[in-house]
């Protein structure tokens, strides 16, 4: 509406000012004012206001300043040819400005969103500068953390090749290497590590937990208490793993010491219940005996006292009985004699003849003779777990499979009683809680042999199965004896 009132006021201002000039004009150039008013008009108004502004010049000035004027009528050829030229002429500057108009607008228009882009471009880098920066800031704060941490802690991520890209405060106090050698370097290679299992196998857990043999940069070796957690984009596919890894060397150490010491133990129990056994047999079973020949001679010459001597005699007798047995438990001579095949047949033999437990012992006919620690060590485990049928099993029967393998030897023995709770079950496995004085020791003198044992039990029963190395002689690096030593002396 603005730029219409425009456009009239543009013709009637040109008509006005063409009736101001007419004493310098005349009736020659009627239309110099009114081509000033369309320039204006299709510049600044529009097409539509032009027109307008046209349209009232044209009608002024056929009526104003044609002759005869003051009338639309009675015009000559000449001013009808004035008028449709200026007319044409008015079309023409019209076109043109309306189109220089519009580009001009389309100019100023893409000025303008060049300008608003460019606002929220600069707004939004500001933004992101401002989180990039808060992001930076919390980055560094958890590095700063994690400097602090005496832990060893680094990543390598899959986009370096698995190399380290982050190495800790921690792990240059450990292992030696600063953050400047150790970043860009495979782990693995760096710390020449040695796995439980295929590195594979523990990348493809999204947290795993065990111990790792590492090489320090002086070239000792350590253990490390290893924790791994796998990390994620945003998108969920893993892109590195972090690993944050505790020194146990010192606690390893200890514990290998208290082990070979515990072995020490168990078998200097088995040398005195050796000796034991002997000076039962050999001592008080000959005085035993001894004592029954007196008696006898006794009631052959006194028969007065036959009767008296007959239940001293039984006495005797079953004294010697008891005496042959507690002997034989503390430790068989047929283990020394015969070996772990023969004694296992004698016991399980007196077992289930005290329990009244049905005993199937089965044992490989190639057998032989092994290692005497290790037939002490299986001879004391089936002991112990025939033991614990009998106590705790409720079982009316016990299975014992002995399987000779290339390498090792195995032993088995289920029972088919109500099993263990599933709490006691699990602390056994552990080797913690109230586990007994039995499993433990069975626990320390098969691991004292470098073999392994396992509990299963269910409501069908409970399995012990024992496995043991051929020929394993146990032996300390100097470290550990050294250690041992220490607190032997101590």
């Amino acid at each position: 509406m603005v730029r219409y009132v425009l456009g009239l006021l543009a013709g009637v201002g040109s008509l006005l000012l063409r009736d101001f000039l007419s004493p310098f004009f005349g009736e020659h150039n009627p239309y110099h004012t009114a081509w000033l008013a369309v320039v204006f008009a299709a510049r600044y108004c529009g097409l539509g206001p032009a027109i307008v502004t046209v349209t009232i010049g044209a009608v002024g000035i056929w009526y104003l300043f044609l002759s005869p004027a003051h009338s639309f009528f009675g015009k000559g050829v000449p001013e009808v040819s004035g008028l449709l030229g200026f007319l044409a002429f008015s079309g023409v500057i019209i076109a043109l400005g309306d189109s220089t108009r519009r580009s001009i607008a389309k100019r100023e228009k893409a000025e303008q969103d060049l300008r608003r882009a460019q606002e929220e471009l600069e707004q939004r880098v500001h933004e992101r500068t401002a989180t990039l920066q808060k992001r930076t800031a919390e980055v560094i704060e958890k590095a700063t953390l994690l400097d602090l941490a005496n832990d060893a802690i680094f990543i390598k991520t899959k986009a370096s090749g698995d190399a380290i890209s982050y190495w800790n405060k921690g792990a240059e106090r450990l292992y030696g290497w600063t953050a400047s050698e150790a970043l860009g370097r495979d782990p693995a290679e760096l710390l020449r590590t040695s796995y439980p299992i295929p590195l594979a196998e523990i990348e493809q857990h999204e947290v795993w937990e065990g111990e790792l043999s590492h090489s320090t940069r002086d070239g000792r070796r350590i253990i490390v208490a290893s924790r791994w957690t796998t990390l994620r984009n945003e998108s969920g596919q893993p892109i590195g793993w972090m690993e944050i890894n505790t020194d146990i060397t010192d606690r390893k150490r200890a514990e290998n010491a208290a082990r070979s010491l515990s072995g020490r133990i168990l078998n200097l129990q088995d040398d005195e219940r050796r000796r034991i056994a002997r000076g039962l047999h050999d001592s008080l079973g000959q005085y035993l005996a001894a004592l029954k020949m007196q008696l006898g001679i006794m009631s052959v010459s006194d028969g007065h006292q036959a009767t008296l001597i007959s239940e001293a005699t039984e006495i005797v007798d079953r004294c010697i009985t008891e005496t042959r047995t507690v002997s034989h438990l503390l430790h068989p001579p047929l283990l020394d004699e015969a070996g772990f095949g023969s004694a296992a047949r004698w016991f399980v033999e007196g077992f289930a003849g005290r329990s009244g437990i049905a005993v199937d012992l089965s044992l490989p006919p190639d057998l032989g003779r092994l290692n005497s620690d290790i037939e002490i060590a299986l001879f004391r485990a089936l002991q112990e777990a025939l033991t614990n049928v009998h106590r705790h099993s409720s079982s009316p029967k016990a299975d014992i499979r002995v399987a000779l393998e290339p390498k090792q030897v195995r032993l088995e023995i289920q029972d088919y009683g109500q099993g263990m709770p599933a709490e006691t079950l699990r602390q056994v496995s552990r080797g913690a809680g109230k586990t007994g004085v039995g499993v433990a020791g069975m626990r320390e003198r098969v691991r004292e042999l470098g073999g392994h044992m396992t509990i299963q039990s269910d409501s069908r029963g409970t399995q012990l199965t024992v496995v043991l190395p051929l020929g394993h002689s146990p032996q300390l690096s100097r470290e550990d004896a050294e250690y041992r030593n220490k607190i032997t002396a101590a």
